[in-house]
């Protein structure tokens, strides 16, 4: 990639954040999509809840990368608030798709945000993209997500969805609270410890939407994990090694039903999930395994 002009949404988010910066720093012009009016030019005005998109700030865009919606796990999950986690991804996707597609000249790609959510409680068995989605909130809402960017697939835009796992970070994210509990000591397994999680190192992140933008024989979902998911009990050694702290406390199920509500469900599951895409288009993983993720984001 070289000298291209990219709009993002969710630019201010934990992931957004970091593409950003990664993008300016190799000389890409960044447009901004903010949920206000634009004070300059690099910025792009958008209502996503009013389905409205100043479509003159994306004309000259060669990739739109769109990571915009309500944090999954910032709230409990009322009935109010899984209307706005359904509605943010999918109301906001469908107002960038329609504009994607009604510009005279179209982005050559519109990479969109999904999760790996999408498949569901994979117990021990492991699903790359073609496994069909699962059951329940999570993977009803990634589909709906996905299927809103109807309108610039249709208009002949490739399209991707960056099914993303648990992003390793010390700035915010699932991560981002977990680190204080294991440095003060109290951090432990979550319910059995016996759920695959699949995660993906921050850096691996951000290199990998570059390689979405860039890769042009990749369509579709893609997922963004790192190459080997680990059970929670293995995550749990892993940071106790990293920080040299014990991890003897465990957060038994019930509990977390308790503190979190239906959410807990969405901890507890386990999916094992595999990134068959980006290592076949040839993605090169920096952070393939636990411990190197974890260090790399406490440096």
């Amino acid at each position: 990639m070289g000298g291209m002009r990219i709009a993002v949404t969710g630019s201010t988010g934990l992931i957004g954040t970091a593409l950003v910066r990664s993008l300016r720093a190799d000389g890409h012009e960044v447009r901004r999509l903010v949920r206000r009016a634009a004070t300059s030019r690099e910025e792009v005005t958008w209502d996503p809840q009013r389905q409205y998109v100043d479509a003159d700030g994306l004309a000259g865009c060669e990739a739109v990368v769109h990571l915009a919606g309500a944090g999954v796990g910032d709230h409990r999950w009322t009935a109010s608030y899984k209307r706005e986690i359904r509605e943010s991804r999918v109301l906001g996707t469908a107002a960038i798709a329609e504009a994607v597609a009604c510009l005279d000249t179209p982005p050559r790609v519109l990479v969109c945000g999904s999760a790996i959510g999408f498949y569901g409680d994979t117990g021990d068995r492991a699903v790359d993209e073609g496994a069909p989605p699962g059951e329940g909130f999570l993977p009803s809402v990634c589909v709906d997500w996905e299927e809103a960017a109807a309108p610039a697939r249709e208009a002949g835009v490739r399209t991707v969805f960056a099914r993303t796992g648990l992003v390793v970070a010390r700035e915010g994210g699932a991560w981002g609270r977990l680190f204080p509990l294991f440095k003060a000591g109290l951090g432990g397994r979550l319910g059995s410890g016996r759920q695959y999680q699949s995660y993906i190192a921050m850096h691996d992140q951000v290199a990998a939407l570059r390689h979405l933008i860039d890769t042009e024989s990749l369509e579709g979902p893609v997922n963004l994990t790192a190459p080997r998911p680990v059970t929670n009990r293995e995550i749990t050694e892993a940071m106790g090694r990293v920080l040299k702290r014990p991890t003897l406390f465990t957060v038994p199920a019930p509990a977390l039903r308790l503190a979190l509500g239906e959410f807990s469900s969405d901890v507890l599951v386990s999916q094992r999930v595999l990134p068959r895409q980006l290592e076949e288009s040839g993605f090169s993983f920096a952070f393939p395994e636990i411990e190197d993720t974890l260090r790399a984001a406490l440096r």
